[in-house]
Order: structure tokens, then C-alpha cells, then sequence
């Protein structure tokens, strides 16, 4: 007779969903709620000890169980713009980790999966040390595969042309940017400002610093003279309901090989990359 102890079952459990939410978070570009991915992890671990009460078989079925994720994502992640992005790669992170763990079990470790439930024999310490090795060992896989790559046209080379000056960047052609120019509807790109001093003449564009304060930026350059090709363009993101970026209208941008013409380039005050692997990003 196997015997099973609620308080350490909920604790495994909480600890490997909570784990796999954050995994989901970082690989999915959530910006991290702690509190609120605890308290979906903690619904997780309440649903797997529930299971062993008496009375309570009817929660195995699979519509249960679904609805118990469900909940989870939604506790985790709910109102999130990257909420479907977020399931399926939840999904996608348990099964990776549900392989982990049938690998371990056939192998003669102590973590098992008992009709969808997270159970061992092994001290609370090593219990905890198995869940951290596979959060690290799945980050790092998915993270590789999900890393974006120019071989799959994500990452292409950018070319924009202003007065006879030339800058050239790595943009990545994002599915989800959707900033469009109000007057023309045409795609905005957006680019690190610091990449783009060249396009300027000395004291022609805006200063190191200024990106913060875009609307300071074009009444001094409006002051200069030097304005007529810049204006101010309002936005929409995480954590942010309404804010706004100095774009400036170039000549030209060559994006890969599609030639945009004159269009707006949002100049960003901060890195548009995590890694630095690209400095522009540009809609599909």
C-alpha cells in the first residue's frame, strides 16, 4: 500500500508548475508576475492533492484536468495580449517535461507521474534539485530552438538612407509589431536611436538622452530648423497604454530585399533586443 502525504504532494507540485509557468513566461516574452504565477502554481498543486481525497476521482477526468490548466494559465496570465502564445507553449513545456520525468522513472529515479500528478519517494531536497535541473535543462533547449535565426528569414539585414547619409542594421521581421504610420497606415520601423547617429549632421539630430523625452527632443530640433522630418508618434505596449517615440521620416529603407521607400523610423531610447542579436524591428 503506497502511502501518500498531501502537505509534501501540493509542494512538488507547486514547485514543478510554478517552474513550468516560468518557463512558458521567459520562452513566450512575458514580462514576469511572480505572484501571480505562484498563485497559479498553487492552484496546480491544490487540484493534485485533491485527486487522492475520497470522493474526489471525478476530478481524473481529462475535462478536469484541462479545465485545472486552464486555470492555472489563466491565474498566471490572464489579460496577458500573449495569452494563447503562452498555452501552447505551456503545453508544449509540460509534455518536454513530462518526457523528462517517464525517462527518469524508466531509468530508476524517484520522481514519477501517477494519472497526471507529480509524485516520489525522494527527500524534499533532491526532490527540488530534480525540479530545477529540468526547468534548466528545457529553458535552455526551447530556448534554442525558438531563438530567432536569419536562415528562417527572421533576421534580415536593413539599409535606411536619409540625406545622403547611410546606416545600416540587423532588423527582425516581427509578426506582432503592428505600429503603422496614423497618416498612411504603412509599417513603422523601429530602431535603436543609438544606431542611427549617423544619419545625422552634428547637432541636427537628437542628443544621447533625449529619447526619453521625445517631445523636449522635437521642440529643440523644431527650434533649429532641423525638425520638418521628424514628428511624434504615439504607441501602444506592455505596461504601457499610451506613450509616445521620436520617429523621423527617411529617404529610404531596404529591408532585406524589399525596398519600403519613405517610411517613419521610430527611434527607441532603449535596445529592441534582449541579446543584442538584432537592432530594428519591423512588422511582416
Amino acid at each position: 500500500m503506497t502511502v501518500v502525504y498531501l502537505d509534501e504532494l501540493f509542494l512538488l507540485n507547486f514547485v514543478v508548475d510554478y517552474l513550468l509557468l516560468l518557463s512558458s513566461a521567459r520562452l513566450a516574452g512575458e514580462p514576469l508576475r511572480r505572484g501571480r504565477m505562484a498563485l497559479g502554481a498553487a492552484l496546480g498543486g491544490i487540484y493534485a492533492a485533491l485527486l487522492f481525497l475520497e470522493g474526489l476521482g471525478f476530478l481524473a477526468h481529462p475535462l478536469c484536468r484541462l479545465a485545472a490548466a486552464v486555470g492555472m494559465l489563466l491565474c498566471a496570465f490572464g489579460g496577458s495580449r500573449r495569452l494563447l502564445r503562452l498555452t501552447l507553449v505551456f503545453f508544449a513545456v509540460s509534455a518536454a517535461f513530462g518526457g523528462g520525468i517517464l525517462a527518469l522513472e524508466l531509468l530508476g529515479g524517484g520522481l514519477a507521474v501517477r494519472g497526471g500528478v507529480f509524485t516520489s519517494a525522494l527527500d524534499l531536497r533532491l526532490i527540488l534539485l530534480s525540479a530545477a535541473v529540468c526547468y534548466v535543462l528545457i529553458t535552455l533547449v526551447l530556448q534554442r530552438t525558438a531563438r530567432h535565426s536569419a536562415l528562417r528569414g527572421e533576421l534580415v539585414p536593413a539599409v535606411l538612407d536619409l540625406a545622403g547619409r547611410r546606416a545600416a542594421l540587423t532588423a527582425l521581421v516581427d509578426t506582432g509589431n503592428t505600429l503603422t504610420d496614423p497618416a498612411t497606415n504603412r509599417p513603422v520601423m523601429v530602431a535603436e536611436g543609438r544606431c542611427l547617429a549617423g544619419l545625422f549632421p552634428p547637432g541636427e539630430g537628437p542628443e544621447e538622452g533625449e529619447l526619453s523625452r521625445p517631445v523636449a527632443a522635437l521642440e529643440r530640433l523644431a527650434g533649429r530648423g532641423g525638425g520638418l522630418r521628424f514628428r511624434l508618434l504615439p504607441y501602444r505596449a506592455v505596461g504601457v497604454e499610451c506613450g509616445l517615440l521620436l520617429a523621423v521620416r527617411v529617404d529610404r529603407a531596404r529591408v532585406g530585399t524589399e525596398d519600403y521607400g519613405s517610411i517613419l523610423v521610430a527611434l527607441s531610447p532603449t535596445p529592441v533586443s534582449d541579446g543584442g542579436g538584432y537592432q530594428a524591428l519591423i512588422g511582416a
